[in-house]
């Protein structure tokens, strides 16, 4: 019963997982959110550029079809008219098809949250298999896109029909009029059938991405296991790093016992805590602890200092207050400089032959 639960995607994926995910292309992506954001860059720079475009495509008409007479027509010639030739037309369709471009692109990059899918410009031989092809083609996941496109062509019948059934019903088509008015129903059709399809494909679109991501944070849920072995690769395992705390604590004080026989006074607790300070006036601005520690610690301190004749002074608050703000090498706290400087002097009052002793050496 235990390894069932442990066996079943159970748990949320991680942001690891997540992330890996996305380097291997494995987000919630909608082709017709791309679609929707390539049609609306598209009308936008219809809209904002067109009556620009139809202006300079009608100049370049008039100007060609009424010196068509005029034109030579030689090798020469062609070459220049070709030119000429695709200069309008990249004035006219250039700034669609940037609009278009920079749409897609948008609509990629909010979907994968603008982050690059390294693994997926590997190459992979397994794409290239028809025999998986056909497997991914009538697997039961096709069926939702196929689902997705009967809806969205149904959709766009039942959207366009009333409005192209409004523009066959348009006089233009049993009068006479002018070319200006044939554009001018042309821009306003395709713009009126163009919006209909954008707004129903914009509703396609949202329950489609949220299938995706529906179906693409469940293919990412994780098992408890999965969870836990991936916390030991990303934090190390807790067992050897406890190891690994107590070796440098344990080095810590062995280095710091070393120190204490250099010390000019111990100040204990009197059983508990034990500082070790050192004080000198050549090098030092003020008392620098040189050992601390607590219980077992302070009794090896008091055993060394013992050991090497060190002064032992009893004063419990203010080894409590060295010991809770004072750090191993650095200075007291400053608050604490007249106490200990009471008791240095003490010390060196009792102990003047040693301090003396020192100085000569020094």
């Amino acid at each position: 019963m235990a390894n069932n639960q442990t066996g079943e995607k159970t748990e949320k994926p991680t942001p690891r997982r997540l992330e890996e995910a996305i380097k291997r292309g494995q987000f919630a992506r909608s082709a017709e959110v791309q679609t929707v954001f390539v049609l609306v860059g598209g009308l936008l720079a219809f809209k904002m550029l067109g009556s620009d475009v139809w202006r300079q495509l009608a100049s370049t008409q008039t100007s060609v079809l009424g010196h068509l007479h005029e034109i030579p027509l030689t090798l020469d010639t062609m070459q220049g008219y070709t030119i000429q030739a695709a200069t309008v037309f990249g004035a006219c369709a250039g700034p669609v098809v940037v609009a278009t471009v920079m749409g897609g692109l948008l609509a990629g990059g909010i979907q994968n949250r603008f982050q690059t899918a390294s693994e997926t410009l590997t190459m992979k031989w397994e794409r290239l298999n028809p025999v998986e092809g056909f497997k991914r083609v009538f697997s039961g996941r096709s069926l939702v896109p196929t689902g997705i496109s009967l809806m969205k062509l149904t959709l766009i019948s039942l959207l366009t029909y009333s409005q192209v059934k409004l523009l066959l019903a348009d006089p233009i088509f049993y009068t006479a009029v002018d070319v200006g008015r044939i554009g001018q129903f042309l821009a306003q059709a395709a713009f009126g059938i163009t919006w209909r399809v954008v707004l129903g494909l914009s509703v396609l679109a949202g329950l489609d991405y949220t299938y995706q991501f529906w179906r693409t944070n469940r293919d990412l849920m994780m098992t408890r296991d999965e969870v836990k072995e991936e916390m030991k690769n990303s934090e190390g395992n807790p067992q050897m790093k406890a190891r690994q705390r107590r070796r440098r604590a344990m080095k810590t004080v062995r280095q710091m016992l070393l120190d204490v026989p250099k010390a000019d006074v111990i100040v204990t607790n009197p059983t508990r805590l034990a500082i070790a300070l050192r004080y000198d006036r050549k090098t030092m601005k003020a008392p620098r602890i040189v050992a601390k520690g607590a219980r077992l610690n302070a009794a090896r301190i008091r055993e060394i200092a013992a050991r090497h004749q060190i002064p032992m002074i009893e004063n419990k608050p203010l080894a409590r207050m060295m010991f809770k703000y004072g750090k191993v090498g650095g200075e007291i706290p400053a608050q604490l400089y007249s106490a200990v400087a009471e008791i240095l002097a003490y010390v060196y009052r009792i102990n003047r032959y040693r301090y003396y002793a020192e100085l000569n050496n020094a």
